[in-house]
């Protein structure tokens, strides 16, 4: 396996999350170890991309099937209203510093963390 990252999503554009989406597909084809974290406003843009149709919804679908997004910021979420959406899709929601993922975490994981 090669390097171990975690791409953060903070910027809840659509045309920079795509670019979390498409440099963890070219990581991961790589044979990088790719997680993703979903935080800020970021956390919107997943129930934008989960409808059929939306302009690369594909892209989303792919990257949630290959299990890369780790994490969804619970309480950005559910500050941004995208929770129920979120929950819907059961994707994984983290909290554990102070309602937030932990960075920290995926450092202590061996990750290089890289944010957008």
């Amino acid at each position: 396996m090669g390097r171990k990252v975690v791409l953060a999503a903070f910027n809840g554009d659509p045309m920079c999350f795509v670019h979390v989406l498409l440099n963890a597909i070219d990581m991961e084809e790589k044979g990088y170890d790719v997680k993703v974290v979903i935080e800020g406003s970021a956390t919107k843009v997943v129930n934008d991309l989960a409808a059929e149709g939306a302009p690369f919804a594909d892209l989303y679908a792919k990257v949630r099937s290959k299990g890369m997004i780790d994490c969804v910021c619970r309480a950005c979420a559910a500050k941004m209203g995208a929770l129920p959406g979120v929950e819907a899709q059961r994707l994984p929601l983290c909290d554990e510093m102070k309602g937030h993922p932990s960075l920290a975490k995926y450092m202590e994981q061996g990750r290089e963390v890289i944010t957008f």
